[in-house]
C-alpha cells in the first residue's frame, strides 16, 4: 500500500461516519461556515429503512437546518398510539401537533441530509476506513495540542493522513473512533431477540396509528410507513433464529389485528437489543456522537432522534469555539448535557421494553392496570407523550447564575414536568414567532429575551448585551404574551442559546448574573468572523 502524507490542515472538523448523526453534524457546521470533511467506510449509502420515527424535537432541528419541506413531503404523520393486551383494547393516546411523530425511514433521512450537505458544498467520501488516530491528548486541556491526525485507508487501498483540529466519531455502535480512544461502552443486552419485517399488506390497518399488541407469547408492534408499507416488530419466538414473511404472519395471526395478510416483504432482520453508554463522550479534541456514544432499545423510536440531538448540540458548540466567539470551555458541556439526556432516554426505553415483554400474571396485571388508568386520566397526553416528543428535555444547569436569585415562583414552576426551566428549549411557537429559532435565523446568534421591563432596566440590559456585538440579539415580549410564553409573570430575561435551549433566566435584580453567564459563554465584543 502506498502512503500519502497530508500537509497543514485545510479543514476544521473531520467527521467519521456518514449516517444521520454524522451528516447532521456536518450540516450544522457547514451552515455556520466551518470547513468539514466527512468520511465513511461503506462504499455506498445505506438503502435499509432501519430507524423510522422522527419526533417533534428532532423535526425542529431538521427544520432549522433547512429540511422541513423535504421531511414533510417524504414522511407520514402518526396521530395515535393504541395498546392492546391479548388483543383486548387497553388504551389509546392521541398525538397533537406538538407531540405527533413522523415516520421517515432512515435511508430517506440520510438521503435528505446528504442532499442538504451537497447544497452547502459538502459531500461524503465513501470507502474510507479509519485505521488509527494519532496525537490524541488525554489531559482534557484543548490547548495542549492543535489537532489530531487520522490515518485512513482510501477506496483504492492507499493510506492517507488527515490532520484536523477536531474529530467527531459518528461511526456507529462498533465505532472505530471509540476503539481508538479506549473509551468504555458499558451496559447490558436484553435476553430476547427481535424479529422485524417491513411488508405490504392486505386487510384493514389504520394509516396513521401505531399499534402495540402485548401477549403472553411476546409483543407485536405495527407501524405504518410511507408507500403503503407497514413495519411488524416482534419478540422472536423461542427456538426460532431466522425471520421470514411466513413466521411474521404466524405471529400476526396469533397476537395481532385479525384479517391482515402480509403479501410482500420489503425488508426483514433479526437483531438483539442493547443498552450501552460510552464512559466519555469526548477525549481531548475527539468527540463521540450517535450510536458511537450510546445504543438502547427501539421502544419509543428514540435512537436516531437522540443522535440528531447530539449532532445539533455538538455542531453549534464546535462552530462557536472554532470561530472564536465562545471559549473552548464551552465544549466540555457537550458530554455533560448529552450524557444526561441519554441516561434519561435509556431509562424510559427500558421501562417500555420491560412492559412489552412482561409475562408473569402479576406483571401483566400491573401493566394492564396502569395503561387503563393512564387512558382514563389523560396523564399520558399531559406528561408522557411530550417526553417521547422531546418536549421535556432539559439540560441540568452547571452554575447557580443560570437561575434567578432569591425565591421566585418560576423556580417552583420549573420543577413541574414541562414547566419552564434552565436547560429546556424555549417554547417553540414563541421562538418561531419572534425569530429566536427557525429556518432562516442567524445560526450563530444567541438571543436575550426581555419580558416587559421598565425602560430604565431595558437600557441597562442593553449596555450589557452591546459588549457582545452581532452575536447577541434582543427580543422584547409584550406583556400579554410574556407569561404564557415563559411561565414567568415577573419582568426579567431569558438567555437563549443558538440551539434554542435556555442558558439562563433571571429577573430585574439579576443583571450581575446575566453578565456572568454571557462572560462564561461568549467572547466580549465578538462580531461574526469568518472561520479560520
Amino acid at each position: 500500500m502506498s502512503e500519502i502524507t497530508t500537509g497543514p490542515p485545510d479543514i476544521d472538523v473531520l467527521v467519521v461516519g456518514g449516517g444521520p448523526t454524522g451528516l447532521l453534524t456536518a450540516v450544522e457546521l457547514l451552515r455556520r461556515g466551518i470547513r468539514v470533511r466527512v468520511i465513511d467506510r461503506a462504499e455506498a449509502a445505506s438503502m435499509t429503512p432501519k430507524a423510522l420515527s422522527v419526533w417533534p424535537r428532532a423535526l425542529d432541528i431538521l427544520q432549522d437546518a433547512g429540511l422541513a419541506g423535504a421531511v414533510h413531503r417524504e414522511s407520514l404523520r402518526i396521530n395515535r398510539l393504541s395498546y392492546f393486551s391479548e388483543r383486548e383494547p387497553l388504551a389509546s393516546f392521541p398525538l397533537d401537533e406538538d407531540t405527533a411523530c413522523r415516520v421517515l425511514p432512515q435511508h430517506v433521512t440520510e438521503r435528505l441530509l446528504a442532499e442538504r450537505l451537497a447544497e452547502l458544498g459538502g459531500k461524503v467520501e465513501r470507502g474510507v476506513r479509519l485505521l488509527a488516530l494519532e496525537g490524541v491528548d488525554f489531559s482534557g486541556d484543548l490547548a495542549a495540542t492543535d489537532g489530531v491526525t487520522a490515518v485512513v485507508e482510501l477506496a483504492d487501498g492507499s493510506v492517507s493522513r488527515i490532520r484536523a483540529p477536531y474529530v467527531v466519531g459518528a461511526d456507529g455502535a462498533g465505532s472505530a473512533v471509540r476503539g481508538q480512544l479506549g473509551v468504555g461502552f458499558s451496559g447490558s443486552t436484553y435476553e430476547m431477540a427481535f424479529a422485524l419485517v417491513d411488508a405490504r399488506t392486505e386487510g384493514d390497518l389504520p394509516p396513521d396509528e401505531c399499534l402495540f399488541y402485548q401477549a403472553a407469547g411476546g409483543a407485536l408492534v405495527v407501524v405504518p410507513m410511507p408507500g403503503g408499507v407497514h413495519r411488524f416488530l416482534s419478540v422472536m419466538p423461542k427456538g426460532r433464529r431466522e425471520v421470514s414473511l411466513e413466521l411474521m404472519q404466524e405471529i400476526l395471526d396469533e397476537r395481532g389485528p385479525r384479517g391482515v395478510r402480509l403479501t410482500e416483504a420489503v425488508w426483514q432482520a433479526v437483531f438483539r437489543v442493547h443498552a450501552r453508554h460510552a464512559s466519555d463522550f469526548s477525549v481531548g479534541r475527539v468527540f463521540l456522537a450517535g450510536d458511537a456514544a450510546h445504543v438502547h432499545s427501539p421502544a419509543g423510536g428514540q435512537g436516531m432522534n437522540n443522535g440528531l440531538q447530539d449532532a445539533q448540540n455538538l455542531g453549534w458548540k464546535l462552530a462557536a469555539v472554532i470561530r472564536g466567539t465562545s471559549p473552548a470551555a464551552l465544549l466540555a458541556s457537550y458530554g455533560t448535557e448529552r450524557s444526561e439526556a441519554t441516561r434519561q432516554i435509556v431509562r424510559d426505553t427500558d421501562l417500555q421494553t420491560r412492559a412489552w415483554v412482561a409475562r408473569s400474571p402479576a406483571k401483566v396485571l400491573a401493566r394492564d392496570t396502569v395503561f387503563k388508568l393512564f387512558d382514563r386520566s389523560g396523564v399520558v397526553s399531559r406528561y408522557y407523550t411530550p417526553v417521547m416528543a422531546g418536549r421535556r428535555l432539559a439540560y441540568p444547569p452547571a452554575r447557580d447564575t443560570q437561575r434567578p436569585s432569591g425565591p421566585a415562583g418560576c423556580r417552583v414552576l420549573g420543577r413541574i414536568p414541562g414547566g419552564p426551566k434552565q436547560g429546556a428549549v424555549f417554547p417553540r411557537r414563541a421562538a418561531l414567532a419572534h425569530g429566536i429559532s427557525g429556518p432562516g435565523t442567524d445560526p450563530h446568534a444567541w438571543t436575550l429575551v426581555l419580558a416587559p421591563p421598565s425602560d430604565t432596566w431595558r437600557t441597562e440590559a442593553g449596555h450589557i448585551s452591546a459588549r457582545y456585538g452581532q452575536l447577541l440579539r434582543t427580543v422584547v415580549l409584550r406583556r400579554p404574551e410574556s407569561a404564557p410564553a415563559t411561565g414567568c409573570r415577573r419582568a426579567g430575561y431569558w438567555l437563549v442559546r443558538p440551539d434554542g435551549h435556555i442558558a439562563a433566566h433571571g429577573h430585574t435584580a439579576d443583571l450581575g448574573r446575566l453578565e456572568a453567564e454571557l462572560k462564561a459563554s461568549l467572547t466580549a465584543r465578538a462580531a461574526t468572523p469568518e472561520a479560520t
